[in-house]
């Protein structure tokens, strides 16, 4: 198969699709690749790199998307990729269709069969392709609060972790998956005052027993998030619903009950945001004020440490995408229930049953698309 990774061309995106590493591997299996000029730069890969392990090399996007039956990114098409893709052309990436009808309706005229990272699943119901993004962005969250805590930033002038004599900052964690675990990990590493907060008895558990006395781990029914965003100095909204929107878990109206000064983290923000006030922000101006509020709703948070990031997200996207070049992303998803749940769009239908739901397209389910 030939497989194309354009460079990524959203605000501060460092991130790359395929490292020279995964491309070795694919180049191993059989399969051609292209990649843009300089796609790798942010990573500290070279296309000399790329070339010694098997890739040729594109002058720009519209010859990689020209000359590839695959496509491979990491984050959402922008509209100019959009306009790139064809019939029949597979497109591998985070799509986080739900909050985004623009490209849905754009992914759906293409006609292109277009499988999301963040609705694949694992045996277990998890989402093994978003974990290591919601690892990154869950520590991050907490270095870019205590940030935006900063006087100089529009903050309360707050530490988090206090000093000898004095309080510690007050944060305060919506949802106890993947992101709010991390984001505890490194909120209560840093000797802040933390409380978690979800919905399900076995999150609850698990984030009790590991966290024992060093963070308070509540049930999140209404009262008790409207209590703890009131006396929090940072707020992280750590919530997720596989491929449907972030529901609105902070009502404008609480941002009277904070104090001023105080932050909100939007890690959610890539589905819709779980703040009533959020709305996206990028790396080069990520953040604005409401009500005397600060907000940081950056939508490509682990962009920011790149190298990391795409090196935690080859590990685990690889074999999907070996998959889906060895064998057609037909074989492949009719072989593999996981990765057929990632499909979100094919010639021309939503086959995700949420996206279809929150935007009012008539859902197809995916074994449909395979057999036609």
């Amino acid at each position: 198969m030939r497989i194309g990774v354009p460079r990524e061309i959203k605000n501060h995106e460092y991130r790359v699709g395929l490292t020279p590493e995964s491309v070795d591997e694919l180049v191993a299996h059989g399969h051609e690749l292209l990649i843009e000029t300089g796609a790798g730069d942010g990573v500290g890969a070279s296309d000399e790199a790329y070339q010694a392990a098997g890739a040729k090399i594109a002058p720009d996007a519209g010859s990689v998307f020209a000359g590839s039956e695959m496509i491979v990114k990491v984050k959402e098409p922008q509209t100019v990729e959009r306009a790139m893709l064809r019939e029949g052309q597979v497109l591998f990436t985070y799509l986080h269709l739900a909050p985004d009808p623009d490209q849905t309706r754009d992914l759906v005229n293409s006609g292109a069969t277009c499988i999301a990272y963040e609705t694949v699943t694992d045996p277990s119901g998890a989402l093994p392709l978003l974990k290591p993004m919601s690892q990154v962005a869950g520590r991050m969250s907490v270095h870019a609060g205590a940030n935006a805590l900063e006087k100089a930033h529009g903050g309360r002038g707050v530490l988090l972790g206090g000093v000898p004599g004095v309080h510690p900052g007050k944060v305060t964690i919506i949802g106890g998956g993947v992101v709010g675990f991390h984001a505890a990990q490194m909120a209560v590493g840093m000797q802040a005052d933390v409380t978690v907060l979800d919905r399900s008895p076995t999150a609850l558990e698990r984030l009790s027993g590991h966290f024992g006395a060093q963070a308070r781990v509540l049930y999140a029914n209404s009262a008790a998030i409207a209590a703890s965003v009131a006396e929090a100095d940072l707020v992280i909204g750590a919530v997720l619903v596989p491929g449907a929107a972030a529901p609105k878990l902070v009502t404008r109206d609480m941002l009277g009950t904070m104090q001023q000064g105080a932050v909100l983290v939007d890690v959610a923000i890539d589905q819709g945001g779980c703040f009533e006030t959020s709305k996206p922000t990028t790396h080069a101006d990520p953040t604005y004020v409401i009500d005397g509020i600060v907000h940081y709703c950056v939508a490509n948070m682990p962009g920011a440490v790149a190298r990391t990031s795409t090196y935690a997200l080859n590990n685990v996207t690889l074999p999907f995408t070996l998959a889906l070049a060895n064998k057609g992303w037909k074989q492949a998803l009719a072989d593999d229930m996981h990765l057929r749940n990632g499909l979100n769009v094919s010639a021309g239908k939503i086959t995700c049953a949420p996206v279809a739901q929150v935007l009012g397209y008539d859902y197809v389910p995916a074994e449909s698309m395979i057999a036609a």
